[in-house]
């Protein structure tokens, strides 16, 4: 992509109304704007780094062996009504009628309609385990949407639900859950330390939240500074072993780590002293495994092995994938602006032209963006006629990891110069061995399998 035909619409200046870095960054970027409180439109560059956080979701959900779908936003109320959530909800769910008359309701969740969905089309416990999962658009009517992306009423979600047999079963799906997301935020770059949390509305009393930790998190947190250390890496799973996912399960969420709706102050003080530690975390998902609550409630049951009806365990399992952004944001940046990992870039590498309109660098230029887009990347080239300032300062704003910067002096010596944009550091480089050095540095990423 070339900039100058790019719709990326930055601002200089930093919007009054945004009250923390991530929605101030997102703002002038030109990632997003927003259409009315808590609802945004996703520009081309917020769009980008929206799927690429979706695709990683998917990969490893379906590495899980969880099953993809999709559900409607609009949701009937009799679903809800049956389940006795359509009053306990709250004001956060928005309730309409449709031009028949018909309660609806714009989906906050989706357990009563995926159940809905189970108990139409499986009987038999021949059919277990069943875990299917989505990404979609969901709205909860926020009394006071704020900090753009991290705390709006409009917001895209992964929701997955489990149908197990046993709670042995539903357990096992919880950890697999457990191992899938561990993988899915270190592969964006993100430590989330999963914790353990409060029910809420979803209900149930089997539940972590992963959080990462930030001075501008919504939720308190107590931790033992261990937690800290525990990285997943790029270990393989056997998603089927119980005692595998069990294993990661004890090893990360053994030492203590609780919000404060959970907190314990016995417990956390029997932690030696030099390891408390107290923070801000943002949530950017959470599981749960909550029994038979909806099952019994909606009639999804299955015929047991014994010929008998009996009602399914479930779990339900979310992911934040447009509050992630905002999180990403929060964790990785400088005064500057954004830091993308490598994991999420909207584009691989920025090709920077010092002096557009000489022959020579106009070529080079070319060259280095034909010679990445051949390798499956995706550089953005700034062709536009502007100052060398100008341009450094679009890139460290945008954030993309690492920058080829391209000028007739270099080239006379037969180099291009590489910066790293998380360090600072550049090295100079042939155009050709700086090609492949980046081909080097995304080769772990470029692994999704799609969907």
């Amino acid at each position: 992509m070339r900039l100058s035909r790019y719709f990326l619409p930055v601002m200089k200046e930093t919007p009054s109304e945004a009250q923390i870095v991530s929605h101030r960054l997102m703002l002038r970027a030109g990632m997003i704007k927003q259409s009315s409180a808590g609802i945004y439109s996703w520009l081309p560059m917020g769009f980008k780094v929206l799927k690429k956080i979706e695709t990683i979701v998917h990969d490893e959900q379906m590495r899980a062996g969880h099953i993809p779908m999709l559900m409607p936003t609009l949701q009937p109320a009799d679903l809800w009504k049956e389940s006795g959530r359509y009053d306990d909800y709250g004001k956060e769910m928005l309730r309409i009628s449709d031009r028949h008359g018909r309660d609806m309701l714009y989906g906050p969740t989706n357990e009563e309609m995926v159940t809905d969905i189970f108990r139409s089309h499986v009987n038999s416990y021949k059919d277990l385990p069943l875990t299917l999962y989505h990404i979609q658009w969901k709205f909860r009517d926020e009394v006071r949407p704020r900090f753009g992306v991290m705390r709006g009423r409009e917001f895209y979600m992964k929701d997955g639900y489990n149908f197990d047999l046993s709670k042995e079963d539903a357990l096992h799906a919880y950890n697999r859950h457990l191992v899938s997301y561990l993988r899915s935020y270190e592969r964006m770059g993100l430590q989330a330390i999963p914790m353990r949390a409060d029910g809420g509305p979803i209900g149930g009393d089997y539940t972590h939240e992963f959080l990462v930790l930030a001075e501008t998190g919504e939720s308190e947190v107590f931790y033992d500074s261990d937690v800290t250390d525990l990285s997943f890496g790029d270990r393989e799973i056997d998603y089927d072993s119980v005692e595998q996912c069990q294993g990661v399960l004890e090893e990360f969420t053994t030492k203590y780590a609780r919000t404060d709706e959970t907190h314990d102050e016995a417990a956390f003080n029997a932690i030696p002293e030099e390891r408390r530690r107290s923070a801000r975390g943002i949530e950017v998902g959470q599981i749960f495994y909550f029994g038979t609550k909806y099952s019994e409630a909606l009639g999804a049951k299955v015929q047991g092995p014994d010929g008998k009806p009996t009602p399914v365990h479930m779990g339900s399992h979310g992911i934040g994938v447009s509050r992630l952004l905002g999180a990403i944001i929060e964790a990785s940046h400088d005064d500057k602006g954004i830091i993308w990992p490598e994991g999420v870039t909207p584009f691989h590498c920025g090709i920077v032209n010092l002096k557009q309109g000489d022959e020579q660098a106009d070529g080079a230029c070319d060259q280095l963006y034909a010679a990445l887009t051949a390798a499956g990347l995706e550089p953005l080239y700034d062709d536009r006629k502007e100052r060398a300032g100008g341009k450094f300062a679009t890139m460290d704003l945008i954030g993309l990891p690492w920058r080829i910067t391209v000028g007739p002096r270099g080239l006379k010596n037969g180099v291009v110069e590489l910066t790293s944009r998380r360090s600072g550091e550049s090295v100079e480089l042939s155009p050709e061995e700086a090609v492949k050095k980046i081909i080097e540095i995304y080769a772990p990423h470029m692994t999704s399998r799609g969907f």
